[in-house]
């Protein structure tokens, strides 16, 4: 007998192709992110972003930066790395670590692409499906689609304008046994508060009797305005062995170059290794190696401080307007830095769906629905404020008042 190959059937009887995995369908995309593709348009301002503005970005410093790295020693940047990171890299990152009040060596960290990934390294490396995960409410979104890739329970967290309810914190720990709480305590994501001195040793203390993992997530905590600065939790007793710390350049150098970090105990650091080296062997050795050139170079403290200082203002001109953009009986957080308001509407607003028609009236911002884990705040807005200038804020806050009554009245 003669085997022959068998032509594959195409059309009528071809076997369709295996499903998605369940997390890919179950967990959506980012209502953010396809808020940002609606209002693209250049006519649109736009206070739904979290950009960095961009007319901020050192180009010329990163510019100067890479040609040195470039020219210098192109066959080591333009090489494979090392999964930890380039050691120049982490000894600068623990170095600034350690001026902020929390010793660090280069072996404590791990450098990531963008801070972004180290969720998803430190959900791969802790959490089992049907473990439980708490987060604050609201949250950062793309925390919550990490978790919910992860096949986490997620449990908020309640809390006011100050932050997590440390006693609440302490009930759930208690009921749930979570792997770990997920927290931005600095110019929190999307509120903008800041957790006190005391919450943030309360939270030090529950992890620490529990034995909860703390996820700390620092992105925003250099943009201060004004106000003293609140030491990291990890620097709290009761956290120090059990608190995660995640850091980025993307808010205070640029977003571009995906470049993060997690400090973290030893054991958990080499695990989150490993899950790096399935996920992409290393963060690329160029942006890592032009990175600690800057910093060996230039003064990111001095260019973080005039950043700042023009996204403080930016802030007073959207926080100066608010009361005649928002209906009356409106709320509203003030940050003491970072990047957004967070805003509360009458009961009874729906923020999801006066966006339908906020829009058209080239103006924008994100609903605050997506930020819960359970039920959600339907009144409840995010307003990004550094990407504006204080000029397009107010014309920004005109339409978005016009919109509102027109969308009221309607």
């Amino acid at each position: 007998m003669t085997v022959t190959d068998t032509p594959v059937p195409t059309g009528q009887g071809r076997a369709p192709a295996p499903a998605l995995a369940a997390r890919a369908t179950a967990v959506g995309g980012s209502p953010i992110r396809d808020i940002l593709a609606v209002t693209a348009r250049p006519e649109v301002i736009n206070f739904a972003g979290g950009l960095p503005a961009p007319e901020f970005f050192d180009g010329a410093g990163v510019a100067a930066a890479f040609q040195q790295v470039l020219t210098g020693t192109p066959g080591t940047a333009l090489q494979y790395s090392t999964t930890e990171g380039e050691p120049t890299l982490r000894t600068a990152i623990a170095g600034r670590t350690a001026a902020r009040g929390l010793p660090t060596d280069a072996d404590d960290v791990l450098v990531t692409t963008g801070s972004q990934q180290a969720l998803s390294l430190l959900a791969t490396a802790l959490i089992e499906p049907g473990d439980t995960v708490l987060v604050e409410e609201p949250c950062y979104l793309a925390a919550l689609q990490v978790f919910s890739f992860a096949g986490a329970n997620i449990v908020a967290v309640p809390g006011d304008d100050e932050g997590i309810d440390p006693a609440a914190l302490d009930a759930l720990v208690g009921l749930h046994r979570p792997k770990l709480l997920y927290t931005v305590p600095t110019f929190q994501n999307p509120t903008g508060r800041t957790l006190p001195a005391e919450r943030r040793a309360a939270v030090a203390e529950v992890a620490g009797r529990h034995g909860l993992w703390i996820v700390e997530d620092d992105p925003y905590g250099e943009l201060r305005f004004e106000g003293e600065r609140v030491p990291w939790i990890a620097t709290y007793p009761g956290a120090e062995d059990r608190t995660v710390l995640l850091g980025s350049f993307s808010k205070v150098m640029a977003p571009g170059l995906r470049l993060g970090w997690l400090r973290a105990p030893a054991a958990l650091r080499r695990a989150c290794a490993v899950a790096k080296q399935a996920a992409d062997l290393h963060t690329p050795t160029v942006n890592q190696l032009a990175a600690a050139r800057y910093l060996a170079d230039n003064d990111l403290d001095a260019h973080v401080a005039r950043v700042a200082g023009a996204y403080r203002e930016r802030r007073d001109a959207l926080l100066a307007g608010l009361g005649d953009a928002l209906p009356a009986g409106s709320r509203w957080i003030r940050p003491e830095g970072g990047m957004f308001v967070w805003a509360s509407l009458p009961a009874g607003h729906d923020t999801t769906e006066l966006l339908r028609k906020v829009i058209t009236y080239d103006v924008a911002y994100v609903p605050g629905a997506p930020f819960y884990a359970g039920a959600p705040d339907s009144a409840t807005l995010r307003l990004c404020f550094v990407t504006q200038t204080p000029e397009e804020i107010g014309e920004g806050l005109r339409r978005l008042g016009t919109a509102f009554t027109g969308a009221v009245l309607s």
